[in-house]
């Protein structure tokens, strides 16, 4: 399955607007294609300006980016973790993406509805962070019954390291935190991996604003940016509406320079996207020439065999070696050849850890 990241938050903070804005995200990347493989689920373009660069130097047959899944998910409510409203789909939905993007409403609209009367965005995070928490919890106590068994009566060393790491969530959830707060060793990572938290998912929080506070944020995203400091999380500001705007306009020009009046470099939506990726720990490598250029996912410490089976599984298994430019000297000096030429191509084996950006040709034998 791709990598998925969740757009949560409670109904009515924009969620829905933000996703259609992304199913619009062909605008800002050179007109790449959106797709949607379910009606809440979007294939999104990641938007990369050196993948642009690479096809106007090689002006290839054909350009193809790289992509992320983002799944739009019914709206909270409290009570969520005891079933109330959508509370099992919105759950079961959130533990098979890998990452959240967290909406929360920083805007004032009279029109909109809030469902608790008034806003305050802080307040709203507690509300989902609570029922994830429970969830979560319920999870724990399930596993720690099972587990402090095992321990007990075989002895097993790892079974007594995971009643260890199962007691320090109980005690952190129990004080209201999120499990990504806790700092795990390397070696304990498959335990935790194997408990599928909710709360131990990378976030995003997305602080939707309206549009004169679509730069400097506001006193809402000034509260929420306090209250996620201790956290393991990033927040961005986007106004979602605006953005919505933006999308409806019919060329890359007019979009520009709506963005330019804000005082915007780069649209809201692009920089979700971006945000996305990174929050996933993926990056980029790519292979260009005549026929095509590509940009590649992996995921960020892959090796160069690793890499290679992104492409295909044959590569992987019969890798030799990887010729590689970084994208900086294929750009500088224009060609392949002229990289060739000057020493720029780099000849690498099974140990390289494949950079972000790097400019990859793989041999293989099976």
């Amino acid at each position: 399955m791709a990598l998925q990241c969740g757009i949560v938050g409670l109904p009515n903070v924009g969620k829905s607007t933000l996703f259609n804005c992304l199913s619009n995200a062909k605008a800002q990347a050179a007109n790449f294609p959106f797709c949607t493989i379910e009606p809440n689920v979007g294939v999104i373009t990641v938007p990369d300006e050196r993948l642009v660069r690479l096809a106007e130097i090689d002006k290839p047959k054909r350009v193809i980016p790289t992509t992320i899944e983002i799944v739009d998910i019914a709206g909270l409510v409290k009570g969520a973790s005891k079933g109330e409203g959508l509370g099992n789909k919105f759950l079961g939905n959130i533990r098979t993406t890998h990452a959240i993007i967290h909406v929360l409403r920083c805007f004032e609209n009279g029109n909109i509805t809030h469902v608790d009367g008034s806003i305050d965005p802080v307040r709203d995070k507690g509300v989902i962070d609570t029922e994830l928490q429970l969830k979560d919890l319920e999870t724990i106590e399930n596993r720690l019954a099972k587990t402090q068994k095992q321990a007990a009566v075989g002895g097993d060393r790892q079974a007594k390291r995971a009643v260890e790491l199962l007691l320090q969530y109980k005690a952190l959830l129990e004080q209201g935190k999120n499990a990504r707060e806790l700092e795990v060793e390397a070696e304990d990572k498959k335990i935790v991996a194997e408990l599928c938290l909710l709360t131990n998912k990378p976030v995003l929080y997305v602080c939707n604003v309206d549009e004169k506070s679509a730069v400097t944020g506001n006193e809402h995203t000034e509260a929420v940016k306090q209250a996620i400091a201790g956290e393991k999380a990033e927040m961005l500001i986007v106004a979602a509406a605006t953005e919505a705007d933006i999308a409806e306009l019919e060329s890359y020009e007019e979009r520009q320079m709506f963005l330019e009046d804000l005082g915007l470099k780069e649209s809201g939506v692009a920089r979700l996207i971006k945000a996305a990726y990174k929050l996933l720990s993926l990056e980029t490598f790519f292979t260009t020439g005549a026929d095509e250029s590509r940009a590649w996912t992996y995921s960020k410490g892959m090796k160069a065999p690793q890499t290679a089976g992104v492409i295909h599984t044959d590569f992987e298994r019969g890798f030799i070696r990887a010729e590689v430019i970084k994208y900086e000297d294929y750009v500088t000096l224009g060609s392949e050849k002229a990289c060739r030429d000057v020493g720029k191509l780099s000849i690498e084996g099974k140990e390289y850890v494949v950079q972000d950006g790097d400019i990859m040709h793989f041999l293989f034998n099976v």
